[in-house]
């Protein structure tokens, strides 16, 4: 009887999670930009920035998928669900750090969130900044249920850094 993919999937859980989370992070960074361009809420350089590790994650995920189906040696795939652990703990640290900036925990960076400087003398620099929206560090954009897409991302990283524990442990546990 010949194996199916599906059937694979479901004898081999380190795959299984590595396309879970391929699956997961990519939805999250198809969101942000749900939210950038259907919604029209520009990022912030902090958004920006949190979108980093998912541009790491979605590739390197579905490597580690890829080589789970393989039956690549355990200590590749292994490494692969370490470093996704790594890139959703910064992901999350990212998120968390920007959250408390828009709960005024902490000073964000200033030039998203600093005093905007008052440019009252006429040229071609006040024109300029006239048509300039800066889009701020320290202000959620959206909120649900009193939770910023900061704040959601904190909540997925952590959901994805935890299904890459199991899958680190499924990887080393494969044969």
């Amino acid at each position: 009887m010949k194996m199916t993919f599906s059937d694979d999937l479901r004898r081999n859980p380190a795959a299984t999670t590595a396309l879970a989370i391929f699956a997961v992070s990519l939805a999250t960074l198809l969101g942000a930009w749900f939210f950038q361009f259907v919604v029209k809420l520009p990022p912030c350089p902090l958004c920006l920035e949190q979108r980093i590790p998912y541009y790491v994650v979605i590739p390197l995920s579905l490597l580690v998928a890829v080589a789970a189906h393989l039956r690549a040696p355990r200590s590749v795939v292994a490494a692969g669900f370490a470093i996704l652990l790594v890139a959703m703990l910064v992901s999350a640290a990212l998120g968390a750090y920007h959250a408390g900036v828009e709960w005024r925990f902490w000073a964000g960076p200033t030039d998203c969130s600093g005093p905007v400087t008052d440019f009252t003398t006429k040229g071609p620099l006040l024109d300029q900044l006239q048509s300039i929206r800066v889009v701020r560090c320290d202000e959620a954009a959206w909120r649900f249920l009193g939770v910023s897409l900061a704040g959601f991302n904190v909540i997925v990283s952590l959901a994805l850094a935890a299904v890459a524990v199991f899958g680190f442990s499924a990887g080393n546990r494969a044969s």
